[in-house]
């Protein structure tokens, strides 16, 4: 090493070396000529590294969060309504088409309920294979 210190930095034995054992993280410091200054200065490094994993850990939980969002969007709703010329009701996940406007509109919407049921029964059979 060359500065302050040094050949005596190179004779002396003051370098520190430490292992996070959970994570595996290793730092080692020899910048200066005591012991306890780099003991000191590979702490600041390890818990920097530490710090640096752990937001990274936190922004990829975010993003998966993020990814794992229904996508709201022209196009993605679960149901169409057309009222003209048709005056039929369609549900995109199910294929459910009714074409009673109006008696869906008052409430009559069992046959979408059951259809959802049968598509999500579907989907759980389809995961757990």
């Amino acid at each position: 090493a060359s500065g302050a210190g040094g050949q005596h930095v190179n004779k002396t034995d003051s370098a520190i070396r430490m292992t996070h054992i959970p994570t595996g993280i290793v730092v080692q410091c020899q910048n200066e000529r005591s012991q306890h200054k780099n003991r000191a200065a590979a702490w600041k490094m390890l818990r920097a590294r530490l710090a640096r994993v752990e937001e990274e850990r936190r922004e990829e939980e975010q993003a998966q969060r993020y990814r794992s969002q229904a996508k709201v969007g022209f196009g993605s709703q679960i149901r169409s309504y057309f009222q003209h010329p048709d005056q039929r009701i369609k549900d995109a996940r199910t294929g459910t088409t009714a074409n009673h406007f109006q008696n869906v509109m008052d409430g009559n919407i069992q046959d979408f309920l059951d259809a959802v049921l049968r598509w999500r029964v579907k989907q759980n059979a389809g995961a757990d294979s």
